[in-house]
């Protein structure tokens, strides 16, 4: 290893079996193994759930290498099932590689879980203690940082009656502050943000950026929440199916994370078996959108989005027009357009409409939409019918120079629509 680098990964595999290991007795493993013997159904099995071979096999993790240089803080995102928390579990020796080798250098705190290894008889100040002497810290350290501890978890109320009676806000707030201000070199976070509240969560933020910049620890944070990986992380790494696709810039590594190839995917939407947001009138119903004359769902400034909606009414409508509310990949709202032709539908009927939209305000980056079908009633006032998100997804590339004079952030208004047929 390099004097700077404190983790190193080489090639490192986990794997897992698939189903029960065991049947929990010695009669039920006898009868289950008499079974497999004859080859007939195992007595055991609960009706309806799934058996996996003998010999099946899962791989959590399949060639994972990377090294993490002493004051970085890597941002580790992917989807449910990637690989993250394995990756930290072996990093934090709760389990051991099947292949592979992870050499670290110094000592690790680990959050994997909001508040593992706090005991729920003891207090938040036992507590503190315990995870200490865990640590390999011995009493004077952990004085040396008692009241710090106490004072940023903000449960100095508290610090003396039993975790078990703790909130769950209250659990994360003392079990983070413990991992951050305890002697390690290596800080590993997994979701230990997802409990406390807002003013907390920055605080926490603050503090990690802190003693990454001052202290030197080297933090490898585990999140689905892009902006705090944004505020925090200097590398970022995704995982998918146990395999590293990316490792480097963060912005880079969030756009790969939050595309997972929907953009290809989203040239036709089947909204067939959609959910249906419950305040609709239902009065009609969106059955597709199929984007024209594209292979890939992405455009460039001065390109249009050409779409053909499919909806069918089940009343009669005398104003229906359609609107789409178009969101960035922090599912924020980036900008709004509205079709201003209304057209009179009739129960029963099913209709066909090819809309244009003009898309070349907006910043690169991938976009989804919400499609809107809306009726105007006798007063005036905007009646949603039907609505499904995502309607569809498209990637925008920025060609021309960005005019920063225009409100191209936030919920603004595109061009109106255009119904062409």
């Amino acid at each position: 290893m390099a004097n700077d680098v404190v983790i190193e990964i080489d090639n490192v595999k986990k794997q897992y079996r698939l189903g029960t290991i065991g049947g929990g007795t010695l009669k039920g493993d006898l009868q289950s193994w008499w079974a497999r013997v004859r080859h007939k159904e195992d007595p055991n099995t609960k009706v309806g759930s799934k058996v996996y071979a003998k010999n099946e096999k899962f791989m959590a993790l399949n060639g994972v290498s990377f090294s993490v240089r002493k004051g970085e803080t890597i941002g580790l995102i992917g989807g449910n099932g990637a690989g993250k928390s394995t990756l930290l579990k072996l990093l934090s020796r709760v389990t051991a590689p099947t292949e592979g080798e992870i050499r670290i250098k110094g000592r690790i705190s680990s959050m994997l879980e909001v508040g593992t290894g706090f005991h729920p008889e003891l207090t938040g100040r036992e507590n503190t203690y315990l995870n200490g002497a865990i640590l390999g810290m011995n009493r004077r350290e952990v004085d040396a940082k008692i009241e710090d501890i106490i004072e940023f978890s903000e449960c100095r109320q508290f610090i003396d009656t039993p975790v078990k009676r703790y909130s769950s806000g209250m659990f994360v707030k003392l079990a983070f502050s413990v991992a951050a201000h305890l002697n390690c070199d290596i800080m590993l976070m997994d979701e230990v943000l997802a409990v406390g509240d807002m003013a907390f969560q920055k605080k926490c933020i603050d503090k990690m950026v802190s003693v990454a910049r001052d202290e030197g620890k080297t933090i490898i944070y585990v999140s689905h929440n892009m902006q705090t990986i944004r505020q925090l992380c200097s590398r970022c790494i995704v995982l998918r199916k146990g395999e590293v696709i990316f490792n480097g810039d963060v912005e880079e590594g969030i756009g790969i994370y939050l595309r997972n190839d929907e953009v290809t995917a989203k040239l036709f939407n089947d909204f067939t078996d959609c959910h249906k947001f419950n305040f609709l009138t239902d009065k009609v119903m969106m059955d597709s959108i199929e984007v024209l004359e594209k292979e890939i769902c992405r455009f460039i400034d001065d390109e249009r989005i050409r779409f053909r909606l499919k909806f069918r009414c089940l009343e009669n409508v005398e104003k229906l027009s359609f609107r789409m509310m178009i969101h960035n990949n922090d599912q924020v709202v980036t900008a709004t357009s509205v079709c201003y032709n209304f057209m009179s539908c009739k129960k029963g009927e099913s209709y066909e409409k090819i809309f244009e939209l003009d898309v070349t305000p907006l910043a690169s980056g991938v976009y989804k939409v919400l499609p809107v079908l809306f009726e105007i009633n006798e007063i005036g006032g905007v009646i949603d019918a039907d609505a499904v998100y995502p309607g569809l997804v498209f990637e925008h590339e920025k060609t021309t120079v960005l005019d920063w004079r225009s409100k191209l952030y936030g919920d603004t208004a595109l061009d109106d629509m255009i119904c062409i047929e």
